[in-house]
């Protein structure tokens, strides 16, 4: 929950996305459906500002919400409104297998970036492990978003995406944050391990 924002986090993510849904449901025009969820996240940045708070995860998401109103205003497509997250999960993707395929797992080099151990996801055999799997479970879920919405931009079923945008977005990177944690955290330390007698 922290590492979202906490509540407000989640909220600030899944405002634009809900309001970009029931606008164009309701009103079907392109400009008022893109141009009103990025004043929503615009404020969400001057509010974090104002109270002093964190505004990195709300600028981030403005930078996303902006790009992807600019794109469907200057195509007149409220489609492709989704085109920058598909960037955004195919790179995810490419970046998560090249790391896997040179040995480098890129969920194992976060981990360690912010517990303070970059080294140990290369020589401890437990934690590559682990880094190897949170690292595919990674690009099952970036490449799931891309399975399924794809499919639906293709058919320009502008409804339909938005909705499967709003469940395969904070709901299912929630879930897989929560999971790679476990994971993590269920690893035990060098210190531990060498602690712990061996079993006969």
């Amino acid at each position: 929950l922290q590492a979202m924002g906490g509540v407000r986090g989640i909220v600030e993510s899944l405002l634009p996305g809900l309001l970009f849904l029931v606008i164009y449901t309701i009103t079907q025009d392109v400009w008022i459906s893109v141009l009103v969820p990025l004043g929503v996240s615009i404020l969400a940045v001057l509010l974090r500002v104002v109270t002093k708070g964190q505004p990195v995860l709300a600028f981030a998401g403005l930078i996303g919400v902006g790009i992807s109103a600019a794109v469907a205003l200057f195509t007149g497509n409220a489609n492709d409104n989704f085109l920058w997250g598909f960037i955004v999960n195919s790179v995810g993707v490419v970046a998560l297998t090249v790391s896997l395929l040179a040995r480098r797992p890129l969920v194992g080099l976060i981990a360690g970036g912010l517990t303070g151990t970059p080294y140990a996801w290369r020589t401890e055999p437990a934690r590559r492990a682990v880094a190897v799997r949170a690292t595919i479970l990674w690009i099952c879920v970036l490449g799931a978003r891309l399975a399924v919405q794809v499919p639906l931009y293709a058919a320009e079923a502008t409804q339909a995406l938005a909705t499967t945008k709003l469940l395969m977005g904070v709901p299912l990177y929630g879930a897989a944050l929560w999971v790679t944690w476990l994971m993590v955290r269920a690893v035990p330390e060098a210190d531990e391990r060498r602690d712990t007698p061996a079993s006969s």
